[in-house]
């Protein structure tokens, strides 16, 4: 079942013979048919050690240090975001994770960011009580930014378009990056449980560098299967915006992460139990401004526009409503409303 993700090299692509870049275009293609692909490139495995010990430094504090960098307003786009706040939409119960969200700052007169404020918060990062996290964040945040570009490059071929179709769409584009720790099973209720609900992403691509520990489960063909690339990959899955543009060629990834039941038979698993989940994962948006409207390359007689069209900040905005992160404005001279005190109805996605 698993093996119907496939493993493709994006550097053959960009450095190889037209046979192979043909090739790796039908890998990516046939293997989105799941939502999912690995993918080989040349992300550096010292930065991602780096950002992992740095991180694990931040959620070992004491929760009243980390919140501090709760940044009220913000609907969880930066800063830390603490356990049994987001809800995977559909869902009653809030995910078992704690959060820290972070992206590239555009200038405050940049025109993306007067129009859209709510996709362009200030950054917020735990500088004061982890020194040296900023720079090596946002050099994490800058390299995977750029391996999706690249990856993107892949889609837009396989979709018939030009291979810089998203260049564009993607500049300046309030792409998230976030790392999420999965407490220890003593932290959590007994026995096997979901540290995160199913649920598909909003944007157009997710990227996925290997955790710490394992959980990721895919949904393939109807099944849950567990998420092992080989090493040196990172996992790609596509999201709803994606789905919308490709008129359903390209169907977003449903996935979840579910921590290892206890007593388990697996010699490493209370290793798992005793030190939890660590990730790190970044959701490429479109610009706020895009229509996201399925392609004419993606349409024809066979094959009818499935999707109206709708901007992606209204795609986001509406599923950070609906996984209680979108907070209420507040009221002339009063504090925010408290994001978790909304109530998410069914829907899909799970924000980026």
């Amino acid at each position: 079942m698993s093996s119907a993700i496939l493993d493709v090299d994006l550097l053959a692509f960009e450095q190889g013979s037209r046979a192979a870049r043909a090739a790796v275009v039908e890998g990516v293609r046939c293997s989105l048919a799941t939502g999912f692909v690995y993918a080989r490139a040349d992300l550096s495995a010292d930065l991602l050690d780096a950002a992992y010990g740095l991180l694990g430094r931040f959620f070992a504090l004491e929760p009243a240090v980390k919140q501090r960098f709760v940044a009220s307003g913000s609907s969880g786009q930066t800063g830390y975001t603490g356990l049994l706040v987001e809800t995977a939409a559909g869902h009653s119960h809030a995910d078992w994770k704690e959060m820290l969200n972070w992206a590239a700052p555009l200038p405050l007169a940049h025109p993306l960011r007067r129009r859209f404020p709510l996709h362009y918060p200030e950054p917020l990062l735990p500088e004061a009580v982890v020194p040296g996290l900023s720079v090596v964040l946002q050099e994490f945040h800058a390299a995977i930014a750029e391996l999706q570009r690249r990856f993107l490059r892949v889609i837009a071929v396989g979709l018939g378009a030009a291979e810089g179709f998203f260049d564009a769409v993607v500049e300046d584009a309030p792409t998230l990056t976030r790392a999420i720790r999965y407490p220890p099973m003593a932290e959590a209720p007994s026995g096997p449980h979901l540290w995160a609900a199913p649920h598909a992403d909003i944007n157009l691509i997710t990227a996925l560098p290997r955790a710490t520990a394992p959980g990721l489960q895919v949904l393939v063909e109807g099944e849950w299967v567990e998420a092992l690339p080989p090493d040196g990959r990172v996992i790609i899955n596509s999201g709803l915006m994606l789905e919308r543009l490709s008129n359903g060629h390209i169907p977003a990834g449903w996935h979840r992460v579910i921590a290892p039941a206890l007593p388990a038979a697996a010699a490493e698993a209370p290793a798992v139990a005793a030190a939890g989940r660590l990730s790190v994962v970044q959701f490429c948006h479109a610009r706020p401004s895009t229509v996201l409207q399925p392609l004419p390359c993606c349409c024809g007689p066979d094959t009818p526009q499935r999707y109206a069209a709708i901007s992606a900040a209204d795609a986001l905005e509406d599923v950070l409503y609906r996984i209680n992160l979108l907070e209420a404005a507040p009221a002339p001279g009063g504090p925010p409303a408290d994001a978790a005190a909304s109530v998410a109805p069914p829907s899909a996605a799970c924000a980026g």
